[in-house]
């Protein structure tokens, strides 16, 4: 399976999810005017990625310093596709990465954490 890799834009993150070792990120600003022409890809890879059942854990780090409305949905359903492989038995880690003065950055992540029963999602201020 080959990297998932996005370079940043002005109004995109840069992407690179690695399936070797099983380290992802994504990093930037995220206000994409087609929210789903800009995650279709991502999910895609995602969710072949899923399927070819790794081993080895996977972790998510994630340092958003904005998002919009579009992007919070396709990142709800990144998640839940996070979600539901760690209760299949996947080990998933999203580290959400915030920076520390970035109150609203803080408060994303703790609703997105607060779905994550199966996958551990920590918040972790920079």
């Amino acid at each position: 399976m080959q990297p998932f890799v996005s370079a940043p834009t002005r109004s995109t993150p840069d992407v690179h999810f690695d399936p070797a070792s099983h380290r992802h990120r994504m990093k930037g600003e995220c206000y994409p005017e087609n929210a789903a022409a800009f995650f279709g890809p991502i999910f895609t890879w995602l969710k072949a990625y899923i399927a070819s059942k790794p081993t080895a854990p996977a972790t998510f780090d994630m340092e958003l310093v904005y998002f919009n409305s579009s992007s919070s949905k396709a990142l709800l359903d990144f998640f839940e596709m996070l979600e539901n492989a760690a209760a299949a038995g996947l080990r998933v880690t999203v580290n959400w990465r915030y920076d520390k003065d970035n109150d609203i950055a803080c408060e994303c992540g703790e609703e997105f954490a607060e779905d994550a029963k199966a996958l551990a999602f920590k918040l972790v201020a920079l």
